[in-house]
């Protein structure tokens, strides 16, 4: 199996200091739609400029450089212990070149590691697939958007709805307006309808490395995505909870199979930082793209 630890170390410095141009260019817009002068707008062009910085200077984008999750998709024959062992390597030493703050606590003490390393930490996630080539996708997952994330089991007392399509605006639409302005908004709110309490938020983070622009191919959820981004800013929570039209930038939503007794809506909230990228190795070429 080729090495690709300093392929992957680029992977984690692309993916931490230059922002994927759909989410950039969303923000670009986000700012044309705010009141010249306003809070929002300011807030826009502050991190616009944030952007510029990070992308000149190769520095991150911010300074909490998150949870670093990997999501590999491997061939037949290829090895799970092989490729960890490698995005390990990768990680201490984007950590040593600064690329990442040194992020792993121990859950209790408190404890860091110093290198990002500890138990389960950094997260991967292994498929193996029918493609003759490596893929490896990476986001880096703020502490403030991840503590905005939820998970509703419908129906329920905290969120009285029912089980399916509206039950689930409702349950998006509730986590949107307690997330308020936490969380770095504008946010991007990814969803997964079903499975268990654990694949059902899998399934909402791995929404995020979906383009900003791309269309869902379930006409139902399609329709849903649009419409809960339209309503979700017209909360007026705005940039950083100083009120506006841009709370979220888009959201994405995917459903899984589930048994009868459980509905889960998991909301998987990213900032306006959607660091992800991803890595193809395909007969011994490398290349890194944003989604």
């Amino acid at each position: 199996m080729q090495d690709t630890t300093e392929q992957l170390v680029e992977l984690i410095k692309t993916t931490s200091t230059d922002l994927s141009p759909d989410v950039e260019q969303a923000l670009t817009e986000a700012r044309t739609q705010e009141q010249g002068g306003s809070a929002a707008e300011g807030a826009l062009l502050t991190i616009l400029n944030n952007v510029d910085m990070s992308r000149r200077t190769g520095r991150p984008i911010c300074q909490d450089t998150g949870t670093p999750i990997f999501h590999v998709w491997y061939p037949e024959g290829g090895s799970q212990r092989k490729l960890r062992e490698q995005i390990v390597a990768a990680v201490k030493i984007a950590t040593e070149r600064s690329f990442l703050r040194p992020n792993a606590v121990e859950a209790l003490s408190g404890k860091n590691s110093g290198d990002n390393i500890g138990k389960d930490f950094p997260t991967i996630h292994f498929d193996e697939w029918e493609n003759d080539y490596l893929k490896i996708g990476l986001m880096l997952k703020g502490g403030g958007s991840e503590n905005c994330g939820a998970q509703y089991s419908v129906p329920s007392p905290e969120l009285p709805a029912t089980r399916d399509i509206k039950g689930v605006r409702k349950a998006v639409l509730d986590a949107a307006f307690k997330a308020q302005g936490l969380g770095c908004a504008p946010g991007i709110i990814g969803v997964g309808i079903g499975g268990d309490r654990v694949t059902s938020m899998v399934k909402a983070k791995e929404q995020h490395f979906r383009h900003l622009g791309d269309h869902n191919p379930d006409p139902e959820l399609d329709a849903m995505e649009k419409r809960l981004h339209r309503e979700i800013n017209e909360l007026g929570i705005g940039p950083m909870g100083f009120g506006g039209k841009t709370t979220v930038l888009g959201v994405k939503m995917a459903q899984l199979h589930r048994v009868p007794a459980s509905f889960f809506v998991s909301i998987g909230y990213m900032c306006w930082a959607d660091r992800r990228k991803i890595m193809t190795v395909k007969d011994g070429d490398v290349s890194i793209q944003s989604p």
